[in-house]
């Protein structure tokens, strides 16, 4: 794993939400992108060499959903950018974490990415994240 890639905050409400991260940041943020298969609108801000990603489900059936109805607003996800998403997978798998899916898919900002299960993980959701090679 190269870096932290971002960290994702679930929220009711993501216009509210842009409002209150860009006074908080001092800027707005830069890209809203939904992504259909999940269910989900996102919302990035860049903050130094780090993003925040907003996600607000945009159906009651959403992981986004079930995460706020369950725990409420807030830390959703850890994102790590990693070079080469099929190996890493792979890795983590022959070292005892539960990937989700095992086959990477398209997410937000040009991303390919694949989720550990957060029982594998001392509770935290990881993300990982290679960026789509055009």
């Amino acid at each position: 794993m190269k870096k932290i890639e971002h960290i994702g905050i679930a929220v009711k409400d993501i216009e509210k939400s842009n409002d209150l991260f860009a006074k908080l940041f001092g800027e707005s943020h830069y890209k809203i992108e939904e992504v259909a298969s999940e269910g989900v609108s996102t919302s990035f801000f860049k903050v130094g060499d780090n993003k925040i990603e907003l996600l607000e489900a945009t159906n009651k059936d959403s992981p986004i959903a079930k995460f706020i109805e369950k725990r409420g607003e807030g830390i959703h996800h850890i994102a790590f950018d990693v070079e080469d998403i099929e190996s890493e997978i792979s890795r983590l798998q022959k070292e005892g974490f539960t990937v989700l899916n095992e086959n990477p898919k398209k997410g937000a900002d040009n991303k390919l990415v694949a989720f550990l299960h957060p029982k594998s993980t001392n509770g935290v959701l990881i993300e990982l994240c290679q960026d789509i090679k055009k």
